[in-house]
């Protein structure tokens, strides 16, 4: 299956390419430089030239690929509702080559943007409305599915971890680095799910080789929830600095913007997309990575 990836250099995508590639598939992944380029083609992938501000040219990469996967954020936080944007009008975009066929657009979200206190979040919960993230995917996905495109949503963990990683476990490591001490907010019992990359890139495979109703969301949890606590005890054992718990009001002022991110308790269950898919992750848990993934080199 010739596949359009977008994000087919990023942390995750590129896990997801090289999955294809193993699976037989034809990986072509949008480049937005020569070193993008060269990257995918050193992969074994195929190229295609833009970013996901050219429209003409993500949706032009759409209609010539058999199935997309959406994998592509600007993770510039300093404009994250422009970023957000950005990318639902790159979803609008890459369905809209697909409508009136039946290949499919797989698009990425997170549990972190479900809020069900006191029970795991599990596949067909929604994001509650009104909500203060500006990160519209899904409603994007929805709308696009309204239209009779064939859509899947992968919704990642907000530790999706191992070796080059750079997402919220280095943002943590780094700000502990330069404050010297790791923190938790009061007990840490605020709870992380958490996956390997190499694992979340089989789910994405295997929800491309599957006919499943358009509009399925898929959790790509390997652990149900980690305890910040004990992700903050890890680090600190890695950096052999302190590690504190603060009250909200100080983990807030050690946090600054990531405070929210590191508060989060969004423990969620992969039970259903296991017995979709039949996924069964493989790869070290967080901490184990922790231990040994190149975090601390």
């Amino acid at each position: 299956m010739r596949v359009f990836i977008t994000g087919a250099t990023g942390f995750v995508g590129s896990a997801v390419v090289q999955e294809l590639l193993r699976a037989g598939h034809e990986p072509v992944g949008l480049a937005r430089s020569e070193s993008n380029a060269q990257a995918l083609i050193a992969a074994g992938a195929q190229v295609h030239y833009g970013d996901l501000e050219n429209l003409e040219s993500i949706k032009q990469g759409a209609s010539n690929a058999d199935a997309v996967i959406h994998c592509g954020f600007i993770h510039d936080f300093s404009k994250f509702k422009e970023n957000c944007e950005i990318d639902q009008r790159a979803i609008e975009t890459l369905g809209s080559a697909l409508m009136g066929t039946d290949r499919q657009l797989i698009v990425t979200s997170g549990v972190g943007v479900l809020s069900v206190p006191g029970r795991l979040a599990v596949e067909t919960d929604k994001r509650p409305v009104p909500n203060p993230n500006p990160r519209m995917s899904e409603e994007a996905a929805d709308a696009l599915t309204a239209l009779g495109v064939r859509t899947s949503i992968v919704r990642l963990p907000p530790t999706t971890h191992g070796e080059g990683d750079h997402g919220f476990v280095p943002m943590i490591i780094n700000l502990s680095k330069e404050k010297g001490v790791v923190v938790y907010t009061e007990d840490g019992n605020n709870r992380w799910p958490a996956a390997h990359r190499f694992d979340a890139a089989t789910l994405y495979r295997l929800a491309l080789e599957t006919q499943a109703p358009s509009g399925t969301r898929y959790h790509a949890v390997a652990e149900e929830g980690v305890a910040f606590r004990d992700i903050a005890e890890a680090i600190g054992k890695g950096l052999n600095i302190p590690v504190e718990s603060k009250s909200p009001e100080e983990a807030a002022a050690h946090f600054g913007w990531f405070a929210h991110f590191a508060g989060m308790d969004c423990a969620s269950s992969a039970q259903k997309t296991k017995e979709m898919l039949g996924w069964q992750p493989v790869q070290p848990g967080l901490l184990e990575d922790l231990k040994s993934g190149g975090y601390f080199k």
